[in-house]
């Protein structure tokens, strides 16, 4: 962690207090079979107590976007996806496994604010090897554990945990999940990646279904 936090991190890098980003790529909508659509979206992070806002426009055909809003807000988490922001076709809202399922989100996202995952931010860091460690991350009730896997130029590789719940048929099943992180560049005095990839890994096999990159990004530090 101490060559990670050196990569990532300048000397008095101000603490990071909320962002700004923007995304395109493409969402995989397929269960069976991949069927890739192309998306945009923002999101808006605070970090003072750990929260995020995610929306975003998956165009499954001309004319045809579904809008899906993604949070945790105040230990609660929340996920609506609807046709035309008009429609619902679904939500969940609450805590338990639903909140810490958007906690494990924020933590695994923390590669776009470092700051956020030094020691003295609330995450408690275990080693588990010279290029891994498990981060924990306690808000509220709800608590997130995530391995984060270290490239050899000391940030952030991959993160990932075996019990994120997945929504399949109607019901929350715990499934393993990994994100990689990639295309690194420095902004504001930090080394954040630009470009990530995330997938469940369910026993079949892996199955990626989001590919990003971030198109804006803006900062609000600490005074």
């Amino acid at each position: 962690m101490q060559r990670f936090f050196g990569a990532a991190l300048t000397p008095g890098q101000p603490m990071v207090r909320g962002l700004r980003l923007a995304h395109e790529g493409r969402f995989n909508m397929g269960e069976a079979e991949d069927d890739w659509k192309p998306f945009t979206s923002r999101q808006v992070v605070v970090t003072s107590r750990p929260g995020f806002v995610w929306d975003g426009a998956i165009r499954m055909a001309p004319g045809l976007p579904v809008r899906v809003h993604d949070a945790y807000v105040a230990g609660e988490g929340l996920l609506v996806p609807a046709i035309l922001g008009l429609v619902t076709l679904t939500e969940l809202r609450g805590r338990g496994e639903i909140a810490e399922g958007e906690l494990l989100r924020y933590l695994a996202e923390a590669a776009w604010y470092p700051t956020a995952l030094l020691p003295g931010q609330g995450v408690e860091w275990s080693p588990l090897d010279d290029t891994s460690a498990l981060a924990q991350l306690t808000d509220g009730g709800v608590t997130a554990r995530l391995t984060f896997r270290f490239g050899p130029d000391d940030l952030i590789a991959s993160v990932r945990t075996e019990t994120r719940g997945r929504l399949l048929a109607g019901a929350i099943v715990p499934t393993p999940w990994q994100g990689r992180w990639s295309d690194y560049q420095r902004r504001d005095g930090m080394m954040v990646p630009m470009a990530g990839e995330v997938a469940w890994i369910p026993p079949q096999g892996e199955k990626p279904y989001w590919r990003g990159r971030i198109t804006a990004l803006s900062y609000d530090f600490a005074d």
